[in-house]
């Protein structure tokens, strides 16, 4: 999709998904992946709108699946979000609307917006009774990790530690529920957030989805002070360990990736900064082989 990030597995098949139902609610039969694309398809797509509140990548993502497939998309974001972030979403078809000084807030108006339209909200996040979209979203996500299963299965070479950056816990949670799931060889997976968003680990500890405080991060995709309800569930089934990075960190892991010729954002670089602080430690293990997944170009 050129989007560069990992959310366009997401976004775009949750969009995909989600017309399909109401093309089938309709009583119209089956759509087939070849169907998606035919103009009768668009037509229908066309009085349908999908919104919803993102850091950027998220809405990017749905933008993109709703211009694809023909219908129309509304996207809610924070004062924070980059301009840059505006424009994309702007080139995607997007109507962009800039609510709120936090993605929270942004969420919060996406919510509202979708009862007083009729739009459909399709978020990246999950809460008591919101769960079909955003399990669509992670269910896209999920191909990132049968991808490296198929590699390491034939190279016969696992990792020994998974580090994933999480915001809201999206991939997180996709990538950690197909680990234990399939993988023959069980790596430790270690979770990394910013310091100032643990919502992740304080929910794991609290045994329940909290709500964080913290000023904001320059992980500006991952600063989220509540987690997804979905994720936070799978994470606490999956034994998995938690870490948290500064800016400070995180900017290094940017500078270092870039001079290795992957040039990303604090965002994209956050689990090579989790690895980065906890070498000296996990550097020990004998046949060390770390694993780190850059989620996003630089913007």
């Amino acid at each position: 999709m050129n989007l560069g990030s990992f959310k366009a597995l997401g976004g775009v098949y949750a969009v995909a998904k989600l017309l399909a139902e109401q093309w089938e609610a309709g009583g119209r039969g089956k759509l087939e992946p070849e169907d998606f694309l035919n103009a009768e398809v668009k037509n229908f797509a066309q009085s349908i709108t999908y919104v919803c509140a993102s850091a950027g990548n998220h809405g990017l993502a749905v933008a993109a699946g709703a211009k694809l497939f023909g219908a129309q998309s509304r996207v809610y974001i924070s004062q924070e979000v980059p301009g840059s972030f505006e424009s994309r979403l702007n080139d995607q078809g997007a109507e962009v609307i800039r609510a709120g000084m936090t993605y929270e807030e942004s969420v919060a108006a996406a919510i509202e917006d979708a009862a007083l339209t009729g739009a459909v909200h399709l978020a990246d996040g999950s809460w008591e009774n919101y769960t079909q979209a955003p399990r669509l979203v992670m269910e896209g996500y999920t191909v990132v990790a049968e991808e490296l299963r198929e590699e390491f299965e034939s190279k016969n070479e696992w990792p020994t530690h998974v580090y994933l950056q999480a915001g809201v816990g999206g991939l997180a949670g996709a990538i950690a529920y197909m680990i234990r799931k399939n993988w023959s060889v069980q790596p430790l997976i270690i979770i990394v957030e910013p310091n100032s968003a643990p919502c992740l680990k304080a929910s794991n500890d609290a045994g329940r989805c909290v709500r964080v405080e913290g000023i904001v991060s320059n992980m500006g995709r991952l600063d989220c002070k509540e987690p997804s309800m979905i994720a936070h569930s799978i994470l606490q089934l999956s034994n998995v360990e938690f870490i948290t990075i500064s800016d400070d960190d995180a900017i290094a892991a940017t500078n270092y990736l870039d001079k290795q010729g992957i040039p990303t954002t604090p965002s994209g670089a956050a689990g090579y900064a989790g690895l980065s602080k906890l070498l000296s430690l996990q550097s020990q293990v004998a046949g060390f082989l770390p694993l780190v997944i850059v989620t996003e170009g630089a913007l």
